[in-house]
């Protein structure tokens, strides 16, 4: 099996995390139909209009490819409208020859909402395999991270972190807050004046560290992740996260919110619920904070995760011969 490079647009931007999929075009398609026998697609389609997918997924059938999409977002965390992403899946999904998803709940939905099956693959480790099996810091004072990162739009913090600064006052623990600089930065596309103030008003405590700092790299994210016990997840709406899946491959325990199905993808993500005014239930949060020290440890192990992506392996592999042989037929 084959996996064909990501061209590199001819205007990128050296160094961005992130780049338009040049694959997904038209032209590409009719052009390198020869290359390649199954086109999967994860992301990266976020700004091509429905009626342009439409087109993309016209060429792969007129040229014989099937489409093999894995859906990993029934709700884009990125976009306030739900009917955006919604509008993509909507030409996605139905035209899609094999589709795959990452939970059980996840695929339930995709079989109400469009009458399709999908198979269940789980996420796969995220941080590298040679590293799973690195001890963990030892510290004396359990800490708690909530990182706000650049207020990404399906995030909800600040209730989160005004329960969370609360309940930290009561016990021994540290609160260690992690934010971008464009949040606290005048006149940046996301700066957050309430973030600004409620720091302020929290940079006194003996028990709360506050970090601003831009996109972690890769082994600064690992460490980050390895220094704090619980990583809190402030989503008001998601489906899946890669996140979750890291702190899992580190031994770093999740406190998410009962939206999507993040407690899906492992058992033991604790769990708190938004009520109607988008306020966190507190009473959840302060049990899992009390619970945290009783917890057994929660890691995945290299080998647990190399089994992993052999099974995920084999299971591409097999759906992209069910893929082909359908497109054929």
């Amino acid at each position: 099996m084959y996996r064909l490079p990501d061209p590199t647009p001819e205007r990128s931007v050296p160094g961005a995390p992130w780049w338009p999929l040049v694959m997904l075009n038209v032209e590409w398609v009719n052009d390198h139909a020869h290359e390649f026998d199954v086109f999967h697609l994860h992301f990266g389609f976020d700004a091509v209009p429905p009626a342009e997918l439409q087109r993309i997924v016209a060429a792969l059938h007129a040229n014989g490819k099937p489409l093999v999409y894995t859906v990993h977002d029934l709700r884009n965390p990125h976009q306030t409208d739900p009917s955006i992403q919604d509008a993509a899946l909507n030409v996605l999904i139905p035209a899609a020859d094999q589709l795959i998803t990452l939970t059980t709940g996840a695929a339930q939905q995709i079989k109400r909402r469009w009458g399709r099956d999908a198979t269940v693959v789980p996420h796969p480790h995220v941080v590298p395999l040679e590293i799973l099996d690195r001890p963990r810091p030892r510290h004396t004072t359990v800490t708690v991270g909530l990182h706000l990162k650049s207020m990404r739009t399906n995030m909800n913090p600040l209730p989160v972190l005004r329960t969370l600064l609360a309940e930290i006052r009561d016990r021994d623990m540290h609160l260690l807050i992690d934010v971008h600089p464009d949040v606290l930065t005048p006149g940046m596309p996301h700066h957050n004046h309430e973030v600004c103030d409620l720091l302020d008003h929290a940079r006194d405590r003996e028990d709360v560290r506050i970090h601003v700092h831009d996109f972690y790299t890769d082994d600064q994210l690992w460490d980050y992740l390895m220094g704090v016990d619980l990583s809190v997840l402030a989503y008001r709406f998601g489906t899946h996260s890669g996140w979750l899946e890291a702190c899992y491959d580190l031994g770093t325990r999740v406190l998410a919110p009962s939206v999507g199905f993040y407690h899906q993808q492992h058992p033991g993500v604790l769990k708190f619920d938004w009520d109607d005014h988008g306020q966190p239930d507190a009473e959840q949060i302060a049990a899992a904070l009390d619970g945290l020290a009783s917890l057994p440890p929660w890691r995945t192990t290299r080998s647990e995760r190399t089994r992993q992506r052999q099974d995920i392996a084999r299971e591409h592999s097999r759906i992209y011969h069910a893929a082909t042989a359908g497109r054929s037929s």
